[in-house]
């Protein structure tokens, strides 16, 4: 953003009231600080607010159902108990692609880096705090609440947490303070927590800018190589190492579609993929084993990682804009509230449809995935369009 005008200085002496003071040069973060800023007025001015990015919303639905397609028949575990048999049994062909699909989740790392960066930009600590808060906790404490209810139901085969434990996890803080979790995917939402903590600490607080985004992102990339190189827990906690690369690749993105085509953004995608690869292939690739549930080609994670970066780099270089259908907003709104939700409520609606109704498995897959996203649609009407903007206008306007 362009900076103010500076207050003024108080009397000047007549010699420089008369003379004529050279104007310094801008530096090259402040030119294109300010062709951002007249890109943005054109925009304005031209059609009223710039494009919305519904391809990205688009992308977040599809990360999504990557990860419920895992976790309904790409894994073993619970979902086993659901479906009667291994998921392999009930689906022989797809199993092994829905193992890959746990992928979705770097991929919503890379599109929170660029999300945050855009939502954070020119905004107060306070603003960006309420925002966050007012969009991440709502939704998860009705989720808390109802797996915790349904799991405590006699007919549910699926042990529930302790009250205690239930209590703890509505902070989202569950894991450092080793209580056990309520929602498996939560461990997702802690990664998301820290991020937002280092960002909110190295950008927004001192003013976001290029070259603090820049810094920050170098920074917090050797940071991370060096935690990785130490071994020392504390240091793998705050600075996260196998999660940082997406998150600084999505960052990298949104330099890109801010600034345009920039080498030192390029280069911070660029060598966020080739990190990024490396953790998802140490995480999810094993040697072939008959024993395991489902064996992950090399090439194929490589090719998903790739994909998720260059998805998000092709919507921020305004290269998906045609995908700009109205529906992919909803998509977008749904995608949070049924991550929450579809796992462990999935199980329990499999075992309902597959074993108690006989409904065949490709069946009960679809139908599960359909009843997931309609309490997703009841989660974002009834909770958080009216819960959030109570709790955003609350945080912003409290005194401190």
């Amino acid at each position: 953003m362009s900076a103010p005008p500076a207050p003024d200085a108080g009397p000047i002496s007549s010699a420089a009231a008369t003379a004529p003071t050279p104007t310094p040069p801008r530096a090259p973060d402040d030119a294109l600080e300010r062709s951002a800023e007249q890109t943005a007025k054109a925009a304005a001015r031209g059609g009223g607010h710039p494009v919305r990015l519904r391809a990205l919303d688009g992308l977040r639905l599809l990360a999504a159902l990557m990860v419920a397609a895992y976790h309904y028949g790409g894994r073993s575990g619970e979902i086993s108990q659901a479906w009667g048999t291994s998921p392999r049994e009930q689906f022989p062909t797809l199993s092994g692609y829905f193992a890959y699909g746990c992928l979705g989740v770097q991929i919503f790392f890379v599109i929170s880096g660029f999300v945050i960066c855009m939502s954070g930009w020119g905004r107060p600590l306070r603003s960006f705090f309420a925002s966050r808060v007012s969009r991440l906790y709502p939704a998860y404490w009705v989720a808390i609440i109802l797996v915790t209810a349904v799991f405590a139901l006699p007919w549910v085969a699926y042990e529930a947490v302790s009250p205690s434990d239930a209590l703890v996890n509505l902070t989202m803080l569950q894991q450092p303070l080793g209580a056990h979790r309520v929602l498996g995917v939560c461990w997702t939402l802690w990664a998301e927590l820290r991020f937002y903590a280092l960002f909110a600490l190295f950008v927004v607080l001192p003013g976001a800018s290029r070259h603090r985004v820049v810094l920050f992102c170098a920074v917090w990339t050797l940071g991370a190589a060096f935690a990785e190189a130490a071994n020392l827990p504390l240091l793998d906690v705050v600075l996260m190492p196998e999660y940082a690369s997406y998150f600084i690749g999505g960052m990298g993105i949104y330099l890109l579609h801010r600034f345009g085509h920039d080498a030192l953004a390029w280069g911070i995608v660029g060598i966020s993929f080739l990190i990024g690869q490396h953790y998802a292939i140490g995480e999810l690739w094993h040697p072939a084993n008959v024993n395991a549930f489902s064996y992950r080609s090399a090439t194929a994670i490589i090719a998903i990682v790739a994909f998720g970066y260059l998805a998000v780099t092709l919507i921020a270089l305004g290269k998906l804009n045609w995908a700009n259908w109205r529906w992919l907003t909803l998509a977008g709104a749904l995608t949070y509230p049924f991550y929450l939700v579809h796992e462990h409520l999935g199980w329990v609606v499999v075992g309902v449809l597959h074993r108690k109704l006989g409904i065949p498995s490709y069946a009960t897959f679809a139908l599960t995935v359909l009843l997931m996203l309609a309490l997703a649609w009841v989660l974002y009407r009834f909770v958080e369009q009216r819960l959030t903007p109570v709790i955003k206008r609350s945080l912003t306007t409290v005194r401190l």
